[in-house]
């Protein structure tokens, strides 16, 4: 901030690089590995919902009607 007001040396702006992303978020939201215990595993294939397990990730899970691979919703 040479001139003091808050734009620093290469242009306009506040400098932070913190972005608008992921506000009110939390530090881990959404469907990424680590989301919390909380939450259903989904079959990508038939649609199948089944209840999160804690410490099992969704991945590791097969679709008990068709077989595939669950993931978090």
């Amino acid at each position: 901030m040479p001139r003091g007001d808050g734009t620093g040396p290469y242009g306009q702006g506040s400098g932070t690089g913190r972005g608008l992303g992921a506000r009110g978020m939390g530090r881990m939201g959404g469907n990424r590995p680590g989301a919390g215990p909380s939450g259903n595993c989904v079959c990508p294939s038939c649609g199948t919902k089944i209840p999160h397990q804690a410490s099992v990730p969704c991945y590791n899970l097969n679709c008990p009607k068709c077989g595939a691979k669950m993931i978090r919703e």
